[in-house]
């Protein structure tokens, strides 16, 4: 299952100017609500991943947010053992990631480790922020990347996004 619906697909009228304004964003295939920034575009990565996908314009360098989630079907996933799958899967890309941060945080009421990153990559360098968080039915992993330039600004509208996750019963 995909959700990418209608984010302003078509719209991208200067994306910084507008990254302060959030719109609410509802799908019932999302297993929460949320409100996202105007003029984003809805990005489709074909990783198999379920949930919302977003970048700030249609080329890099782009802040790009994710809200993903996964059915847990009886399992007992960990933020720490998600965080191990998610550093090997960085590694196995060639990039290495160093934890520059870690501290247990809730949003929408489900509790969870956000960590951040620096990551190194062959053509440069990323820092990310990441929260592992395991509700009642599902896996939740929020992420959000961006240049270490724009960093700052990228991540205070993540917190913003963020605390506008209602996690649906």
């Amino acid at each position: 299952m995909k959700v990418v619906a209608a984010l302003g697909l078509a719209t991208l009228l200067s994306p910084l100017a507008q990254a302060q304004t959030l719109v609410p964003f509802s799908d019932p295939q999302l297993p929460f609500t949320v409100s996202l920034p105007k003029g984003w575009l809805g990005a489709d990565f074909q990783d198999g991943t379920s949930g919302v996908s977003l970048v700030s314009a249609k080329a890099p360098p782009a802040t790009m947010i994710r809200l993903l989630f996964t059915p847990r079907n009886g399992t007992s996933p960990t933020p720490a053992g998600e965080f191990q799958k998610f550093e090997a899967g960085i590694k196995g890309t060639g990039a290495t990631p160093k934890q520059t941060s870690s501290r247990a945080v809730s949003y929408g009421g489900v509790s969870g480790v956000e960590r951040q990153y620096a990551v190194t990559h062959p053509k440069g360098q990323l820092t990310m922020r990441v929260w592992y968080g395991v509700g009642a039915k599902n896996l939740y992993s929020f992420q959000m990347t961006d240049t270490p330039a724009r960093f700052a600004q990228a991540s205070a509208l993540f917190s913003k996004v963020l605390a506008s996750v209602r996690f649906k019963r």
